[in-house]
């Protein structure tokens, strides 16, 4: 199979991953139809095949390479002092957050297309179910066509009308991988730092702008304490059975030092939680969070990005100052409204300050509920022990 597929691409790395691709879709096929009667010609016709369609993809490529790069670095060049590799990343960012989409539809389309989350994830990102998302993306892809929507890296001057849109897009990648929407590990690595990478890369190419600065220093924040939020045995642990001592003072410091340039001359959606995690960060004890202060730059969050998933990291933050009722009372009142229906952390935050509340019955349905809707499978073991607390607890009380 190897030799017959190297004649066709005269390369070996190539015909190995065409062969390999022919054995995976056998895996499949033959599941379904049963195995062929010369399984052997199947295979090398599969390979062949994938030999094919790559050599024309790598033609398609190399003709089309020419749009993709552009003449040496200008003095107006926004990508001037970043590596190839580099520039072609912010590239394709910035292509694909035209302003000719509407803005979630350019966040959707970037993040699938230039990061590679797949739909579902990006659905779950979206808050909205996996066949809107995918109608969504592929109503993108045809207004590119139909729009004629040139294939280049925008001008200096046209950058800040995308830059919102690719500072989402970088956002919600560092997000997907923090907390993976599925499968059996907390986060993904390759997914955080691919988005830290961009990150960096955007803020060389634009250090002056203060929202950039903000979000190096929210992901620099949060990533600092990557290595904490799972024990040993992979168990999630809460913030406040986090080790800090471990956590990366470095990159703590870092994002210190980016917030106050982020929140100077006016605050952005980026630098306000930048600055809230960053107090997060900082504070030597889970005791000693200034949990007034998050109130306040909440608030002041609501004002300039309003979104019920700030309205509810808002009510754990009231709830900690003011008392879990309190805090109770705003999460019920966002529940009746709609917004955040299948998104698991609010019914699991419900849960726990039912739980404070000594409601354990209501919390039990509560973490139930969050269980059902959880994917990831660090956080279903979470939820699943917290469900198991509070029934034992019920069953425990005296009639």
């Amino acid at each position: 199979m190897l030799a017959a597929t190297v004649r066709v691409t005269r390369d070996l790395d190539l015909a190995e991953e065409c062969v390999q691709d022919a054995y995976l879709a056998a895996l499949e096929e033959w599941q379904r139809r049963g195995i062929p009667d010369r399984p052997g010609a199947w295979l090398v016709t599969a390979a062949r095949h994938n030999a094919l369609d790559a050599l024309r993809r790598a033609a398609t490529l190399r003709s089309k390479l020419h749009l993709l790069v552009e003449p040496a670095a200008t003095g107006d060049d926004p990508a001037a002092g970043t590596t190839p590799a580099a520039d072609d990343r912010l590239r394709l960012l910035f292509l694909c957050c035209h302003p000719a989409l509407a803005p979630d539809a350019q966040v959707a389309l970037t993040l699938r297309l230039a990061c590679g989350v797949p739909t579902p994830d990006v659905a779950r990102a979206f808050l909205v179910a996996e066949a809107t998302m995918a109608a969504r993306i592929t109503r993108a892809k045809k207004k590119i066509v139909a729009a004629r929507i040139p294939f280049r890296m925008p001008s200096a001057a046209e950058l800040p009308d995308r830059l919102d849109a690719v500072l989402t897009v970088i956002h919600l990648l560092f997000t997907t991988g923090h907390t993976a929407p599925t499968g059996p590990r907390l986060s993904r690595d390759d997914l955080t730092d691919r988005a830290l990478g961009l990150a960096r890369l955007l803020h060389r190419l634009m250090p002056d702008e203060r929202e950039v600065r903000g979000l190096l220093a929210l992901l620099l924040a949060n990533h600092a304490r990557r290595a904490t939020r799972t024990g040993p045995d992979g168990r999630l642990l809460r913030l406040d059975e986090q080790d800090r001592s471990r956590w990366d003072r470095g990159a703590v410091a870092e994002a210190d030092r980016l917030v106050v340039g982020a929140l100077r001359g006016g605050a952005g959606r980026f630098g306000l939680q930048a600055a809230i995690a960053t107090l997060h960060a900082t504070a030597p004890t889970a005791a000693d969070t200034d949990w007034a202060q998050i109130v306040v730059l909440y608030d002041a969050l609501l004002a300039v990005w309003p979104s019920p998933v700030v309205a509810l990291n808002r009510a754990v933050a009231v709830a900690m100052v003011a008392g879990p009722a309190t805090g109770l009372a705003e999460l019920e009142a966002l529940d009746r409204q709609g917004h955040l229906a299948g998104y698991h952390y609010l019914p699991a935050v419900k849960a726990d300050l039912l739980r404070r509340l000594d409601r354990h019955a209501d919390a039990a349905a509560e973490y139930a509920r969050a269980l059902a809707l959880a994917g990831n499978d660090a956080e279903r073991a979470f939820l699943a022990e917290r469900v198991a607390e509070v029934d034992e607890h019920v069953r425990r009380r005296p009639v």
